[in-house]
């Protein structure tokens, strides 16, 4: 069965944009464009791709699953001509990244500082800070966050996994006894960031616990320090606790239901308009942490 591209980008920009007006803007052409495309597109296919009201556009069953695929095809086209481009480009100007925890200082500067020596008209401002970002009002090309995303209007694509650890000093245990169930926690001294629900896993089953916080603190190194000190269990990603871990002045807790899948995400507003420092950036650092274990 022969078949042609031709409507596929304008599919998937009304699946992204959830709308016609906004998928014409998004690809600068008119909407008797987009829809034009998309109707003869669903005639190809001979399915109805999405359910159009006066007011919205959703994805009828079959079209989530066509835009799935999709989007993986327009963007595998995208990086083959950006691939091209990219061999011809000198980077420059300034570059700005937001990142926060020891993971970040760790493993994302040092790659940046790489990726700086290879371009050396560009300048990079990494600034380590848990806040959420605000794309447009601060400037900043791209975020490096882990956990859940649950800013839908953002792009995120994934770094690598982590293993979430919960940990106590040996001193704190002794005096307080040893979770043996997430609930138990309720009960204990929590160490936190900036998040006040705490995620395990019990088979395939998922596990949430609300806390109240003994020290909280969007420094993680703080939030080890006082876990090392005695001062409650702390629930981290496993590079979070440095040499904590192996030197033994904080001990494992709850070790079965530890979440081992917690994402890292490199995060970004509009994947269209990344400009190519941005773009060469981020796919720099993927490709570094390929094949990247924790």
């Amino acid at each position: 069965m022969s078949f042609s591209f031709n409507g596929i980008i304008e599919f998937v920009a009304v699946a992204e944009t959830q709308g016609f007006s906004a998928a014409a803007r998004k690809l600068n052409v008119n909407v008797s464009h987009i829809s034009r495309k998309v109707a003869a597109l669903e005639k190809e296919l001979g399915v109805s791709l999405l359910a159009r009201s006066t007011r919205t556009v959703r994805l009828t069953d079959a079209g989530q699953a066509y835009f799935t695929r999709c989007q993986e095809l327009v963007y595998g086209l995208q990086e083959a001509n950006e691939t091209v481009f990219d061999k011809q480009v000198e980077l420059s100007g300034t570059l700005k990244v937001s990142a926060a925890g020891e993971f970040a200082e760790q493993h994302i500067a040092p790659l940046l500082v790489e990726f700086a020596q290879l371009h050396p008209k560009l300048t990079i401002e990494m600034d380590f800070n848990s806040q959420m970002v605000n794309f447009i009002d601060d400037t900043f090309d791209f975020s490096i966050r882990y956990g859940p995303m649950k800013d839908s209007s953002l792009i995120a694509r994934k770094l690598t996994n982590r293993s979430l650890v919960a940990a106590a000093s040996e001193r704190y245990l002794a005096e307080n006894g040893i979770p043996t169930q997430p609930s138990h926690l309720t009960e204990h001294k929590c160490l936190m960031t900036n998040n006040s629900t705490w995620f395990f896993k019990d088979t395939n089953r998922a596990i949430e616990v609300k806390l109240d916080a003994r020290w909280r603190s969007n420094s993680v190194r703080s939030v080890v320090l006082a876990c090392e000190r005695g001062l409650g269990v702390a629930y981290l990603p496993r590079s979070s606790f440095g040499d904590a871990l192996n030197n033994g002045s904080v001990v494992p807790v709850l070790e079965p239901y530890w979440n081992r899948e917690i994402a890292t995400w490199i995060v970004y507003a509009n994947r269209n308009y990344l400009p190519a420092k941005a773009r060469l950036a981020i796919n720099f650092l993927l490709d570094k942490f390929k094949d990247w274990q924790e």
